[in-house]
């Protein structure tokens, strides 16, 4: 596995992304189309992205980020098949080496299910442990998504 450092996608890596995307995350946040997904990151500020590939060139986990008010912000998603093995932890080595701060939502409760039914895993841990803080008085509430403002700084 290798990871990949990137400032724009190919439209191949955008089409497996959008799967990862639709695969991994609660499937209330799935994307119904390309056009939606090409759209969500169009609207992005300055992004940039650090792709995880492996020995068959596909894409197994995906770092972002991008200026959002005037603060950086970013997102994770790893093909669950290689969870716990300190390859996301890795990803967010490589953003801290180049960033003075990142800003996330984390979803902190496990009642949403991902597309093949399976209930989604609150990723919170993994960011304390990761030196994150939990903002508990900044959270995100929509029809879609509940989640926790996290933030880590240099």
């Amino acid at each position: 596995m290798e990871f990949i450092k990137r400032s724009s996608l190919a439209q191949s890596e955008k089409v497996q992304l959008m799967a990862l995307w639709n695969n991994e995350y609660p499937e209330k946040l799935a994307y119904k189309s390309m056009a939606a997904f090409d759209t969500y990151l169009e609207n992005l500020k300055d992004p940039s992205h650090i792709l995880l590939i492996d020995e068959d060139k596909k894409i197994k986990g995906w770092y972002f980020d991008f200026i959002r008010d005037n603060e950086k912000w970013f997102a994770i998603i790893l093909d669950s098949q290689i969870h716990g093995k300190g390859i996301g932890s890795k990803m967010l080595e490589l953003a801290k080496e180049k960033e003075n701060e990142l800003n996330g939502w984390v979803i902190d409760h496990s009642t949403d299910k991902k597309k093949n039914g399976e209930i989604y895993s609150s990723p919170l841990p993994f960011y304390l442990k990761n030196g994150f803080k939990k903002i508990t008085g900044n959270r995100l509430e929509l029809d879609k998504i509940s989640a926790v403002k996290i933030k880590w700084a240099k």
